[in-house]
């Protein structure tokens, strides 16, 4: 890798968002949304992280808590409506960081 690239292929099967304080990768189930959080391609602790999702699908919009689950991960479990075209917003507080969004779009 040349200086200051980093890998932003999918590890996990989702879709890969780079934001500013760290790159996410998102996937989204009916039932479950996995954020996957990393820094510059290395793992990044959720451990006492907070999160949010929003999901923007048509004209209909879904909220849910994002709590760590494992090491580098955010979960939210539920019913979420996410096909292509749905938006996502993902908002996350690190332990001791200011809050933090990346956004995404399911093709």
């Amino acid at each position: 890798f040349a200086a200051g690239s980093h890998d932003h292929s999918p590890k996990f099967g989702g879709i890969v968002a780079e934001g500013k304080a760290f790159d996410a990768e998102l996937v989204a189930k009916p039932d479950l949304i996995t954020v996957h959080l990393g820094d510059h391609g290395k793992p990044l602790a959720t451990k006492g992280a907070k999160g949010k999702i929003t999901l923007l699908t048509g004209g209909e919009k879904t909220e849910a808590e994002l709590v760590p689950a494992g090491e580098s991960r955010l979960e939210a479990k539920g019913k979420f409506n996410v096909g292509k075209g749905t938006k996502a917003v993902v908002e996350v507080t690190l332990e001791g960081k200011k809050p933090a969004t990346v956004r995404f779009e399911i093709k």
